[in-house]
């Protein structure tokens, strides 16, 4: 995995690991390896442990309440997970740069590859482009990479699950905006005939 011009593949990779957390080491290993990441030493339970303590501050980062926070949190995880940049063809794969010092626990470098590439990815595609799905039931964190930058779920089922919601609760609202209507004819009707004048026999 090259790490200069993929943000959205670390970010991706993030989301997936926070949205359903790895818990051995092997499921670790499996589903980075399954991402693209070349593991360069035996994951170990330690490695879990660290990429748990990396996703709980890099949720924060998901979770900020502006794009300073947001900012501010991303550059606490840089501090403590980058090193300085340098050229690496350890894979065999091309030249490419890393943030990171070789030989490290695949724990130091998902810190250091889910730091920068956040960093890329929001510098790159913009501050909002990272957040959970709009559905309020669901958690499900994703990173943005549409066209537009206005996507608001994290999949085509919460989309298709909102939308139907919406129009479900628009048909209520106009059902009930409709029997106050009725109501208010039957009220000024009633009224109409309480008011008419009582006239005397001839």
């Amino acid at each position: 995995m090259h790490l200069n011009p993929y943000g959205g593949d670390a970010v991706n990779l993030a989301a997936d690991l926070a949205n359903r957390r790895p818990a051995t080491a092997e499921e670790l290993a499996d589903r980075c390896e399954a991402a693209g990441l070349v593991l360069e030493h035996p994951v170990t339970p330690q490695d879990v442990d660290r990429v748990h303590a990396v996703l709980d501050a890099w949720e924060k980062v998901v979770d900020a309440a502006d794009e300073h926070e947001r900012a501010e949190l991303v550059n606490r995880m840089l501090a403590g997970s980058a090193a300085y940049p340098r050229l690496t063809d350890h894979a065999g794969s091309g030249w490419h740069l890393h943030y990171r010092d070789d030989q490290r626990s695949l724990g130091a470098v998902l810190f250091a590859l889910v730091s920068v590439g956040t960093a890329l990815h929001l510098v790159g595609r913009g501050m909002h482009r990272l957040r959970r799905c709009a559905v309020v039931e669901c958690v499900t964190i994703f990173a943005d990479t549409s066209r537009t930058g206005r996507q608001r779920y994290c999949s085509q089922r919460c989309a298709n699950r909102d939308a139907v919601r919406r129009h479900r609760a628009g048909r209520a609202a106009e059902s009930t905006t409709g029997d106050a209507t009725e109501g208010a004819v039957e009220s000024a009707t009633e009224g109409a005939v309480l008011r008419e004048p009582v006239r005397a026999p001839l």
